[in-house]
């Protein structure tokens, strides 16, 4: 982790099956000592919330919908691999988050 703070949104199917992932993700940001500020939406609710975030993690079951995402959002988005996905792999999936961050500060 490169950072001491992170502001993501994730995007899935319905916004429900990020939840068990944001908890693990938030626990282990607070062991880390890295602030952690992490919300999920659907598909349909990205659009008026991606202000308040720095980078968008898109669930593998949504990973169609990243053209149009990128379109409509001024920050990185990208898919998140199945397999961390799945085994909620919270160090990959911060890995992938600073790789966001440096390329939106890269600009």
């Amino acid at each position: 982790m490169k950072r001491t703070e992170y502001k993501i949104l994730f995007v899935c199917a319905g916004g429900m099956s990020t939840g068990l992932l944001m908890r693990k993700m938030e626990k282990y940001a607070a062991e880390q000592g890295v602030d952690l500020k992490i919300d999920a939406c659907g598909v349909g609710g990205y659009e008026r919330r991606w202000p308040e975030y720095d980078v968008i993690l898109v669930g593998p079951q949504v990973r169609f919908k990243i053209k149009e995402m990128k379109e409509k959002v001024k920050i990185p988005v990208e898919a998140m691999a199945p397999q961390d996905y799945g085994l909620q792999n919270c160090k990959a999936i911060f890995q992938l988050a600073d790789r966001l961050y440096d390329e939106k500060e890269q600009g």
